[in-house]
């Protein structure tokens, strides 16, 4: 999956991917109980093809709707503060311009952007950047992206993998695959298999991994090394998986099945706080993941984890009852700080951390709009009539900089534009075309 630039998070991932490259022990394999399947809701979007919008149940008017969305794009990619840079007259990258960098999160993220609002050219523009600077083309690390580059001195900040990145890049090829065909110029589902057969011939060799364990059924916070055997929550995106069982056809349908329940089951316990907080790193169990750069708690990377939810609900709707406690615990806490006035970090019983992470190199806690976005998202999972409070606050808010002068396009940019997206009805599993 952070928070305005913030995602620094990340920043102090470089150091630790490049330990994580030299690192060829597999560490212990934590325990998962298998999760039962579970059976698809007759209602769900997959199979009805109908995706809820919040914001014309919120009153306000279609017209209204869709300037707003066209705005939100125009500012993150096409305006004065716009993260999106094109190169030359075929390639672009996405940039967290406060960290100064272009990640695999960013650029698979405009990619999800570009498939779901039917911008080709900007989705072909950024897959052959991140395929001619990124993509591992031999090594270990084949066919897996470098997940940080610097546009300035064309190099890699780091050599080793983000599991979301891959995450969000199979995903987006296989939409483009659904979208647009693939004999527009990119073969994009060779492209989506490409990098889901490399992860499979992934033995441990060089400590190069799948990208999801395949004795947890859980996403690695890392393919590599010790990282293997640990996960980030919100790279836990169980309608992605049910899209590969979909739409990959590599014959490992049934696993990517069984891992989508296993990461509802999962966050079942990632998420067992009565405020609905969880942590950012965890361990395969749900427990804390202490790190060198952070003491646990909820931040930026979990900001991710209530609009990862509601897309699985909209979606697939095969967990509804506890996404649906889980949402009123969620926003009831933070409806309890302030729908207007919550921070940004927390420990997970609420308490305000005595660690602060900053963001890029700003320390501070603050209203942040990407977790105002992703916070409103959540009212997908309310039973009929939902309560609206936090829809509203996000139509209200504003891609700004705030009254001190600090400013993410980047992180709050994408997450505001997908959460909009996602309220809108504009975010959905994309089914092959007749081409």
């Amino acid at each position: 999956m952070n928070n305005r630039s913030a995602f620094v998070r990340r920043s102090k991932r470089a150091g630790l991917l490049a330990v994580g490259l030299l690192c060829l022990g597999l560490g212990p394999c934590f325990g998962q109980r298998r999760a039962a399947p579970q059976k698809p809701a007759p209602k769900a979007a997959f199979y009805t093809n109908a995706y809820p919008n919040l914001l014309r149940e919120a009153g306000y008017g279609q017209a209204d709707i869709d300037r707003k969305v066209a705005q939100a794009y125009h500012d993150v990619f096409e305006g004065p503060n716009k993260v999106y840079f094109a190169v030359g007259d075929s390639l672009a990258y996405v940039s967290d311009v406060k960290n100064e960098d272009a990640r695999t999160e960013g650029l698979s993220y405009g990619m999800m952007v570009a498939v779901q609002l039917n911008k080709k050219e900007v989705f072909d523009r950024l897959w052959r950047w991140s395929k001619r600077y990124l993509q591992h083309q031999s090594g270990p690390l084949e066919g897996y992206f470098a997940w940080s580059f610097n546009p300035a001195t064309m190099k890699r900040n780091a050599e080793g993998p983000a599991s979301d990145g891959e995450l969000y890049f199979v995903t987006s090829l296989l939409f483009a695959a659904n979208r647009w065909g693939n004999a527009t110029g990119i073969n994009y589902y060779q492209e989506a298999r490409r990098i889901l057969d490399a992860s499979w011939k992934k033995n441990g060799t060089g400590g190069v991994y799948n990208l999801l364990n395949t004795k947890a059924k859980q996403i690695s916070f890392v393919p590599v090394g010790d990282m293997y055997n640990w996960t980030d929550p919100s790279y836990h995106v169980p309608a992605f998986l049910e899209v590969w069982a979909e739409y990959a056809r590599d014959g490992h349908e049934p696993f990517y099945r069984a891992c989508a329940d296993t990461a509802r089951a999962f966050l079942h316990r990632a998420c067992a706080a009565p405020t609905g907080l969880n942590y950012d790193y965890t361990e395969f169990s749900g427990q804390p993941r202490a790190t060198k750069w952070a003491p646990p708690a909820f931040r930026y990377d979990s900001w991710r984890v209530p609009m990862n939810l509601a897309m699985d609900y909209v979606w697939f709707g095969k967990d509804r009852r506890w996404q649906q406690q889980y949402a009123q615990r969620f926003q009831g806490f933070l409806r309890s700080k302030g729908v207007n006035t919550f921070e940004d970090q927390f420990n997970v019983d609420g308490s305000r951390p005595d660690f602060i992470l900053p963001a890029g190199k700003v320390k501070k806690l603050r209203h942040s709009l990407g977790l105002v976005a992703t916070s409103a998202t959540a009212t997908l999972m309310q039973p009929t009539p939902p309560q609206l409070d936090f829809v509203h606050a996000l139509w209200n808010a504003k891609l700004t900089p705030y009254d001190d002068g600090y400013f993410d396009p980047y992180y709050d940019g994408l997450l505001y534009l997908f959460s909009l997206m996602h309220l809108s009805g504009k975010y959905q599993v994309i089914k092959p075309q007749t081409h």
